[in-house]
């Protein structure tokens, strides 16, 4: 069924369901699935429509796909997020289910989708190993390392019962996605939705569905290094927990261990291995480096808070959050400040009575060191909080130009 309206239109709820179809030159197998999706919703009764987001082919896709029995959208933009981004905004269909147009996924079996949308999912996921992955469908590094790692860190990370995070066949709310305002333009579009939708408690399902082996002579658009990484990169910035918080509490809780183990003195690990002041420093270094991405971590979550980024965490890390403040973090460094200056006046205080004279290494290099850290940390946890607050004011307050 074909309504009218153009690119961006409004049209909402006229049909109930719109299969849509990334395409970038797929002229062997564009006008197969268009056929096998139109024939999916004959055979079903679905009042739908099939949508071919054309992300610029230069190979005739987009008349095989009109002539096929789809409608086409040309999207200026490039890249696998921005052809879905289009399609999704011009899509007419209460509900999407978008699919590769490569030949891989079986638009005759969508209805596991419907249901579970009709049934209230708001993002329905097809999950590929249950369903069952045919012989070089998937290649060796995806199947056993990238797609199973990245669903891993994804479940993690987000709490997500998603066992195949990166499957490409799955079906939303159409308004319920659009109003999670999906930005990325590349493969990570796909991370992107399923995130934000955990992150906006979304209800997620998941359904089996088959991989079948493109049906495409040419290599895939997809990269398995470049493309992995820009997954793993969208996954870490989003949950500054994982990315800056745990590392910085283990890399602090480390960091003063040691100092505190060697502070008194020298540690005899083994024979002929001692760690002394060398070892201290490196303790009082780490201590510092662990301190500073538990920082990050407090502006990373305040740029969260100044867009309106819903964020991950149970209620203990949602209530600490809201007592790290400006005023919270400055009478923290301040007595950081105070401290460490008074330790470092008692050390030269100590020196001069001896009239500068040679002192004992360890027992004034480490009090002295511990005193200077606190200095550093009270300048880096001052500078820090002004420059998470100052992100606030900024997204809140239009500055005169």
């Amino acid at each position: 069924m074909i309504l009218a309206g153009g690119p961006g239109s409004e049209v909402v709820d006229a049909i109930e369901l719109t299969i849509l179809i990334p395409c970038l030159d797929e002229a062997e197998t564009i006008a197969s699935c268009v056929h096998e999706a139109n024939a999916f919703l004959q055979a079903s009764g679905i009042e739908g429509e099939v949508l071919v987001a054309d992300n610029g082919s230069t190979d005739g896709s987009q008349a095989l796909a009109l002539a096929a029995g789809a409608r086409t959208l040309a999207v200026p933009g490039k890249g696998y997020g921005a052809a879905l981004i289009g399609g999704i905004a011009d899509a007419r269909g209460r509900y999407v289910i978008m699919g590769d147009a490569d030949g891989s996924y079986d638009f005759s079996d969508l209805m596991p989708f419907v249901r579970r949308l009709r049934d209230g999912a708001e993002l329905v996921m097809g999950d590929r190993f249950r369903g069952g992955i045919e012989a070089g469908a998937m290649p060796f590094l995806h199947r056993h390392l990238g797609n199973p790692v990245l669903s891993f860190l994804g479940r993690l990370f987000f709490r997500i019962p998603i066992r195949d995070f990166h499957c490409g066949l799955r079906g939303f709310n159409r308004d319920r996605i659009r109003a999670l305002n999906l930005l990325t333009t590349g493969m990570e579009f796909a991370s992107e939705m399923v995130v934000k939708s955990a992150l906006s408690h979304y209800r997620i399902d998941e359904v089996p569905t088959t991989l079948r082996k493109d049906g495409r002579s040419r290599a895939p658009h997809l990269r398995t290094w470049r493309d992995g990484w820009r997954h793993l990169r969208f996954l870490l910035m989003f949950s500054p927990r994982y990315l800056f918080v745990l590392p910085g509490l283990a890399l602090s809780a480390t960091g003063v261990a040691g100092m505190l183990l060697l502070y008194r003195g020298p540690w005899q690990v083994a024979h002929g291995v001692t760690l002394d002041v060398h070892s201290y420093v490196f303790f009082v270094f780490l201590a510092l480096l662990g301190a500073q991405f538990l920082l990050f971590g407090v502006i990373a979550r305040s740029i969260a808070s100044a867009f309106n980024i819903k964020r991950e965490g149970n209620a203990l890390q949602r209530r600490m959050s809201r007592l790290v403040s400006l005023e919270s973090l400055l009478v923290l460094s301040l007595a950081l400040l105070l401290a460490g200056g008074a330790g470092a006046w008692d050390c030269f205080a100590a020196w001069q009575r001896t009239g500068f004279s040679a002192l004992v290494y360890g027992a004034f290099l480490k009090p002295f060191i511990a005193s200077l850290a606190a200095v550093l940390l009270a300048a880096q946890m001052m500078a820090s909080a002004f420059f998470a607050s100052s992100i606030v004011v900024f997204s809140r307050h239009q500055l005169p130009r």
